[in-house]
């Protein structure tokens, strides 16, 4: 009997992977998380799941049933960044990660986990995927910083999962992200405003550099990177970090558009200020440098475009509630 652990189960990219791995395999599903919340739960609704674990337990679990683990996806987190108590991130964030590795290490057990992009802080050192760099990274919350001191610390360990995978995921966006609320895609932010009052509001730009609305992230659509995750563990690259996001930066209209197109509505966009708190740390431009995922590890097949992604999300997702 094998097992395969999802932790963060009922979350945005782990339901989305337990989704993804009831199309492509037979092993048996453990999911992991809190289940506390029903809003969250309509995610895993109709998934093919063998067992649930609540997260408290789940290392006395694997003790019992190490020896039909194959493999962890490790996607669980607190990922608030407007949340600065940062003795949450270090429970749930960091040190928990550390005896999820731990275990893997022990057990010998493949590890997938979720990094993130907000490591690169506001990109001053750009955003390669390089382990160079880890070190001299500089997050702009403590959302940021727990992960990125996660990354710190599995780089200098000696004793390792037989494989490893850090994923730096940047602006993921799709279905299964309902309970998100301020947390949510701007996909679904726009989607909700433009049918509650018919227009949805963007910020304005307050860098000479980028006129309203053309500060850029990368976007990346959820059913992409369910692929990335299984195909990391299917295909066993080198061990390290990796980038998951597109390597095309697109602007915050043409995402705002796409979601009109795909309502068929006529585009009703206006430009408010950039909130004051969150103006000295705004990113105007992200984009995940792609070569080691796509040259190294051989991942070949094409991201779905902004405008394929929204249209997806918006007329098989959003429009009738459903779930992926």
């Amino acid at each position: 009997m094998s097992y395969i652990v999802v932790t963060g189960a009922v979350g945005f990219i782990g339901s989305a992977l337990i989704g993804k791995l009831n199309a492509v395999s037979e092993k048996k599903i453990i999911a992991v998380d809190d289940f506390s919340r029903e809003d969250k739960n309509k995610n895993i609704k109709n998934k093919n799941i063998y067992q649930k674990v609540h997260r408290d337990d789940f290392f006395s679990w694997l003790d019992e049933n190490q020896q039909n683990v194959e493999a962890i996806y490790h996607i669980g987190a607190r990922t608030d960044t407007t949340e600065f108590d940062k003795s949450v991130f270090d429970r749930l964030n960091l040190n928990y990660t550390k005896q999820v590795w731990q275990k893997c290490s022990k057990y010998q057990i493949p590890l997938v986990y979720a990094s993130s992009a907000a490591t690169y802080g506001m990109g001053e050192l750009g955003y390669n995927d390089s382990h160079d760099i880890v070190d001299k990274l500089k997050p702009l919350n403590p959302y940021g910083e727990s992960k990125n001191d996660f990354d710190k610390w599995a780089l200098s360990q000696t004793e390792t999962p037989p494989a490893w995978y850090g994923l730096k995921f940047f602006n993921v966006y799709g279905p299964n992200e309902y309970h998100k609320g301020r947390m949510a895609s701007v996909v679904m932010h726009s989607y909700n405003q433009i049918k509650k009052q018919g227009y949805t509001n963007l910020f304005k730009s307050h860098n000479p550099n980028y006129k309203d609305g053309y500060q850029k992230r990368d976007f990346v659509y959820i059913k992409d990177v369910v692929d990335v995750l299984t195909f990391l563990m299917e295909t066993r690259p080198k061990s390290g970090l990796y980038n998951l996001g597109t390597g095309n930066a697109r602007p915050f209209l043409h995402l705002a558009q796409a979601v009109f197109k795909a309502l068929d509505i006529p585009e009703n966009i206006n430009f408010i200020d950039t909130p004051i708190d969150i103006r000295d740390k705004y990113q105007y431009f992200t984009q995940a440098d792609m070569n080691k995922l796509i040259n190294e590890a051989g991942y070949k097949t094409p991201f779905t475009s902004l405008e394929d992604g929204v249209a997806d999300y918006v007329t098989n997702y959003l429009v009738n509630n459903d779930y992926l």
